[in-house]
């Protein structure tokens, strides 16, 4: 039986605007086993990433539960998470902002150690720093190189060489390859599951391209305005969507065979707002399958088949219509 390391309850994460409170994360739950990898899928300001944030708490959730290891760490002061943190780490999207201009590559891997106070002398610091820097495939001559002197892909490698210095069990993937080219994402995600492999690594891989979370993922995770609208494993969220969105996503994905052809789905209308939202099902607006429950009644995410959750009124109506119920 798989061992649960990180579970969510009900998270919500809301911002105060001028014109009320912003949604962005609003009262999610899921689970990811050890050794896993969670893909978390959707448009661009959905809640992805914010979501990510507030499991590791870099931003502090307005209301529900994070456990790690049988312990809520959303109740924890800034002191005892620094501990919780050398367990937890993140990856970000962009490459060269989350990195210091004015520190060298070897001086950038070794802040989270000099941070933590790992190590008490020079000689096992640089030691550990080029070991990482070996572990995700960075020549040692390049240690005293800026940034800007690097390319992406480089770059990227430096971050995760950054997250797995504290030999952490968890680790937070924002979006980590979409500001690199194609070739150099592949060897990035390669690079990330090699180390999982190797080192046991739990990981939330954040994403809004479904077809490299395909690639890494156990089961994926989709979002839509900071609801989880569906959750399976990837072969059958492929195979068998049961929630439109999902459905749109997917048909959006390019097919590289002329022989084959793929419907595509164009959602009409345009995103609501997470400030205030109405009730009902958020994605009632662009559904071409909405009925008045949907814009009434805001649907639960229940278990439609063994480890299958979607978040739709008709799901099932859909499921065994083949997706043309009146």
């Amino acid at each position: 039986m798989s061992e649960k390391l990180i579970e969510v309850n009900n998270l919500k994460k809301y911002f105060k605007t001028k014109n009320g409170l912003l949604h962005a994360v609003d009262d999610v739950s899921f689970h990811i086993d050890k050794g896993e990898t969670l893909g978390l899928v959707g448009e661009s300001g959905c809640g992805k990433s914010t979501l990510g944030r507030a499991i590791i708490r870099l931003s502090d959730p307005t209301a529900g539960e994070v456990i790690f290891h049988g312990q809520d760490i959303t109740k924890l002061s800034a002191r005892e998470m620094m501990k919780i943190r050398q367990n937890m780490q993140i990856v970000f999207q962009d490459p060269y902002a989350s990195l210091d201009g004015r520190k060298n590559l070897f001086e950038s891997i070794a802040e989270p150690l000099k941070v933590q106070k790992v190590f008490s002398n020079n000689a096992d610091l640089e030691k550990k720093v080029f070991e990482l820097m070996d572990t995700v495939g960075l020549a040692r001559r390049l240690a005293n190189t800026y940034p800007h002197e690097l390319d992406g892909g480089r770059r990227q490698r430096v971050g995760v060489a950054r997250a797995l210095a504290l030999n952490p069990e968890f680790m937070v993937l924002d979006e980590p390859v979409s500001a690199l080219d194609v070739s150099i994402q592949a060897q990035i995600i390669n690079l990330l599951e090699e180390l999982q492999d190797k080192l046991g690594l739990t990981y939330l891989f954040i994403s809004h391209d479904l077809s490299v979370v395909k690639h890494i993922s156990d089961r994926i995770a989709v979002m839509y305005l900071g609801k989880m609208v569906e959750l399976t494993d990837y072969k059958t969220i492929f195979n068998d969507p049961l929630h439109p969105y999902t459905q749109a996503l997917l048909s959006a994905i390019p097919v590289p065979r002329l022989d084959v052809k793929r419907e595509r789905i164009i959602l009409q209308g345009d995103v609501p707002s997470p400030v205030n939202p109405k009730p009902g099902c958020r994605f009632a607006g662009r559904c071409m399958f909405c009925q008045d429950r949907c814009r009434e009644e805001e649907p639960e995410l229940k278990e439609y088949s063994p480890g299958h959750f979607a978040a739709c009124h008709r799901a099932m109506e859909l499921k065994e219509s083949g997706g043309k119920a009146e």
